[in-house]
């Protein structure tokens, strides 16, 4: 099981990171250390680009700008899997192949990923964990609490049942069985939602999927009825969206839904009442702090300051740096997606949920 066996703050940790790598990288005057072979490549691959769209808009241009920023003559090797583990497997060869001595790594499936790890240490290639813990002994891991994120879930679901809470049946629709980050949202929710609800009285993987969501979704509605389902816990935003639309051709009025990511399409749907939350995850000190801690070891610096919490995994204890998410509501749009700077209240806020952002208070 991965767990974490302690944790620092994360914005010094993070802070800290930055300073260290700007000390070693910033002025580029050849005076830091160099990467064994001269190699100044950092490889990124992200797992897909259809159920979530923050990898793209997201993760990898602040990871692109954070390593280049820090060490000028650094570059970043990008492919994105598309969600297919094959092609992800590939994507890694091919860096392997061209020399690349540090890789940030967010796996399609996780439960794979031990053997490449292998094959990069036996050619002196470090691997980064990127939001997704993968198996094996790598260099660091970047995420979130994950569980903790699982428990924000669950808890906002009782929190919009209120009283109603006990004789609730809950519907849960949970991320990919190959991805660890979707055990560790599942047991939060657990954790949250058990013996606080009637029952959990549907229970399938969506496979961080749509259309698998919609497949499930409609499934559960067939078993229960119409009158058997109070609330639908959905573990990210895409499926949550998939969820809001099977309820609605279904008749079904005044049922919390909750998703994950908070994409742009969730916030506009918490606004005006179709989804009950998202969770917010600020990607910027995340994908900061993985493209720091990717050029302190591509410069052969201790990353233990930065990396200051351990993740147990496979008899392993990672260093870790893990942050903590933010749950989104309707009277929370502005202090945090907006506040944090994750969209402008403009992006968010088209003439078709103008008047759904005025009355929540974001401008």
């Amino acid at each position: 099981m991965n767990r974490p066996t302690r944790r620092a703050a994360a914005g010094t940790a993070v802070a800290l990171s930055l300073a260290l790598t700007l000390a070693a990288c910033g002025q580029d005057d050849g005076a830091q250390k160099p990467s064994a072979g001269g190699n100044k490549t950092i490889g990124l691959l992200l797992p897909e680009n259809a159920s979530s769209t923050r990898y793209e808009a997201f993760d990898r241009p602040l990871i692109e700008s954070t390593v280049t920023g820090l060490c000028p003559r650094c570059t970043v090797d990008y492919a994105n899997a598309n969600g297919s583990e094959t092609a992800q497997k590939s994507q890694f060869d091919q860096l392997l192949a061209k020399g690349v001595k540090v890789i940030l790594l967010d796996p399609v499936n996780a439960k794979v990923t031990a053997p490449w790890v292998e094959a990069a240490a036996a050619k002196g290639v470090q691997v980064v964990a990127y939001d997704r813990l993968a198996e094996g002994k790598v260099a660091a891991y970047v995420s979130f609490d994950n569980q903790r994120t699982g428990e924000l879930q669950g808890q906002a679901l009782l929190d919009a049942l209120g009283p109603k809470a006990a004789a609730a049946n809950v519907v849960m629709i949970n991320g990919a069985e190959t991805d660890p980050n979707a055990a560790m949202f599942k047991a939060g929710a657990h954790r949250a939602l058990d013996g606080r609800v009637k029952k959990i009285a549907y229970e399938q993987s969506g496979e961080w999927k749509p259309e698998v969501a919609t497949a499930k979704m409609n499934e559960a509605i067939k078993a229960l009825g119409k009158d058997g389902i109070q609330a639908v816990y959905a573990a990210n935003d895409g499926m949550a969206a998939a969820v809001v639309d099977a309820l609605k051709a279904a008749g079904l009025k005044n049922v919390p839904v909750g998703g994950q990511d908070a994409s742009i399409d969730a916030v506009r749907r918490v606004l005006i009442g179709e989804q009950t939350y998202t969770i917010y995850k600020p990607y910027k000190p995340e994908a900061e702090a993985a493209g720091s801690i990717a050029v302190q070891l591509l410069e052969g610096m201790d990353i233990s300051s930065s990396a200051s919490s351990l993740t147990e995994s496979g008899g392993e204890h990672i260093p870790s740096l893990l942050l903590t998410p933010i749950v989104v509501t309707k009277p929370k749009v502005q202090v945090t997606v907006v506040g944090g700077g994750l969209y402008k209240a403009a992006d968010i806020c088209t003439p078709e949920y103008a008047d759904a952002c005025a009355a929540a208070g974001v401008k």
